[in-house]
């Protein structure tokens, strides 16, 4: 286990400074200090302890683009420290060993064959290990559909059948290692925010499609956060009133229209035999009646949805992945009429960012959330 104070062992303003290089490196001195309105004394009293220890370096001389003059730009080396991240699913749990910036080094998965959380900490604790091999892991994470607003316990999670279970203490016993529990879309914001589709912009919004819908938002250069996420409060976001009826009763919900559970149960009703998401998406492109019907419905519900995040946040960029992120493409006709409808005609153009829907990336931001964990951690 890595000792936290080889990150920024006086915290405070040395933190800030060299947070700046994590995210937005490598930089300037001049650059660092005009984006942290410092003095350059400052700055060199903040980066000399952070350039001793290890945390930051000098990278190879670069014209200052600010000053036109040769320059040593300053940097992190990711390959200091390695964290683990795990998404669990009902069915599994899939694993990433990353660096310092969230680069993926090695990847792994276990199915679940049980639901009993003894069971799934020995799953997570033998991945861990699997990809750790010989590496000085600092910390883990874990991402799971559900609600833990203590980053501890895991208070619901309806995937796995779970209520009020002590999970990151288990899953710190089997491994040793310092572990945070983050909701799975929440986790995934965090990882395009810091490393991703966000990285350098100040707003953001990421939608998920796929078992369930997810909402996470960045806006003034942070993570909107608040105690009820996770409980799939975007789910009931209504957006056809003629449309299926979800669970709970809504009609024209984002997961009545939108889900792939939703959207493959309606369809296989409709055909009389069983139907999977990627046959779903197949019919429609053969021009199956009731199948384009489906996908046509679901993805001008998703352009609805868009055009809500786009109105009500204005975020610089809106990112849509999870593993139903295939409609974007579906119909692209029907996307752009159903988010131009409920969209200002004079509004600005739309940055609308798709990224693949695999489960990597999930256990990535599950990992970058170990990686928050160790960097904003007071020392």
């Amino acid at each position: 286990m890595t000792d936290v104070a080889s990150w920024a062992p006086s915290g405070g303003s040395t933190r800030d400074v060299a947070l700046e290089v994590l995210l937005r490196g490598p930089l300037s001195r001049t650059e660092l200090a005009r984006r942290l309105n410092l003095s350059q004394a400052s700055l060199s009293r903040l980066t000399k302890p952070l350039i001793e220890g290890g945390t930051l370096v000098e990278t190879e001389p670069a014209r200052d683009p600010a000053t036109g003059r040769p320059a040593r730009p300053l940097d992190v080396v990711p390959a200091t420290h390695q964290f683990a991240g795990v998404k669990v699913t009902g069915d599994a749990a899939h694993a990433v060993l990353v660096d310092l910036r969230g680069n993926v080094l090695a990847d792994a998965s276990a199915a679940l064959v049980d639901h009993d959380p003894g069971h799934v900490v020995d799953v997570v604790a033998a991945l861990t290990h699997e990809l750790a091999g010989e590496a000085d892991v600092t910390g883990l994470g874990v991402a799971l559909g559900g609600h833990s607003p203590d980053h501890r316990s895991v208070h619901r999670a309806p995937f796995l059948g779970w209520d009020d279970v002590a999970f990151a203490q288990q899953v710190e016993q089997a491994t040793g290692l310092p572990t945070v529990l983050e909701n799975d879309v929440a986790a995934l914001t965090a990882a395009e925010h810091w490393f991703g589709a966000g990285r350098g912009l100040d707003s953001l919004a990421v939608i998920t499609v796929g078992a369930g819908v997810g909402y996470g938002l960045v806006q003034h250069g942070r993570q909107v956060t608040h105690r009820d996420m996770g409980l799939g409060l975007v789910g009931h976001y209504p957006l056809d009133p003629n449309g299926a009826v979800c669970f709970d009763g809504h009609r024209g919900c984002a997961t009545a229209m939108l889900t792939i559970p939703s959207l493959t149960a309606q369809a296989g009703v409709a055909l009389g035999r069983p139907v999977d998401f990627t046959e779903l998406l197949a019919l429609a492109r053969d021009s199956q009646p009731v199948a384009r019907r489906l996908v046509r419905e679901a993805v001008t519900a998703l352009g609805r949805l868009v055009a809500a995040v786009a109105n009500l946040t204005m975020p610089e960029r809106i990112v849509v992945t999870g593993e139903g992120v295939a409609l974007v493409d579906a119909q692209p006709a029907a996307l752009r009429l159903a988010i131009a409808r409920d969209r200002d005609p004079r509004a600005s153009p739309l940055d609308l960012v798709t990224r693949p829907g695999d489960f990597t990336q999930w256990a990535r931001g599950a990992a970058v959330v170990a990686i928050q964990d160790f960097v904003l951690r007071a020392p």
